[in-house]
C-alpha cells in the first residue's frame, strides 16, 4: 500500500472522528483514545487497525507485511459509521445557508429598487 494512501485515509478517519465526536489529540491513536467509548466495538477495531498500520508505514520491511484488503475494509468501516453522525446538523446548516443568501438576494433587490424610484 501507498504511504500517500494510508496517510490519507488516517487523515479522513481523524479528521471524522474530531468532527462527529469531538475526539481530541493530534495523532490518530490519541483521537481514538479520547473516545473509544464512543465508537462500537467494531469500528474501534477498525480504527485501530488504520492506526497501527499508521505507525508500522514509517519502516519498509514492515509496510510490506500490512494487508491492504484488511486496511482498506476497516477503513470503509470507520467512514461507514462516521459519515452520517451529525447529519441533522448539516442540514441546519444548509437551511440556514440558504435563507441567508435568500435574505441577502431581497435586501440587495430592496436596494436596487429603492435606488430605481429615487
Amino acid at each position: 500500500m501507498e504511504p500517500r494512501e494510508l496517510q490519507r485515509m488516517c487523515g479522513r478517519v481523524s479528521q471524522l472522528l474530531a468532527e462527529r465526536l469531538g475526539a481530541r489529540g493530534h495523532s490518530l491513536s490519541e483521537r481514538i483514545a479520547s473516545r473509544h467509548r464512543s465508537l462500537p466495538r467494531k469500528v474501534r477495531r477498525a480504527a485501530r487497525q488504520i492506526a497501527q498500520a499508521e505507525a508500522m508505514i514509517g519502516a519498509p520491511r514492515l509496510a510490506r507485511q500490512l494487508d491492504e484488503q484488511a486496511l482498506r475494509q476497516a477503513y470503509q468501516t470507520c467512514v461507514t459509521y462516521l459519515e452520517p453522525l451529525g447529519a441533522p446538523m448539516r442540514f441546519g446548516r444548509r437551511l440556514l445557508d440558504i435563507a441567508a443568501t435568500v435574505a441577502f438576494g431581497c435586501a440587495v433587490m430592496a436596494g436596487v429598487a429603492f435606488a430605481f424610484i429615487r
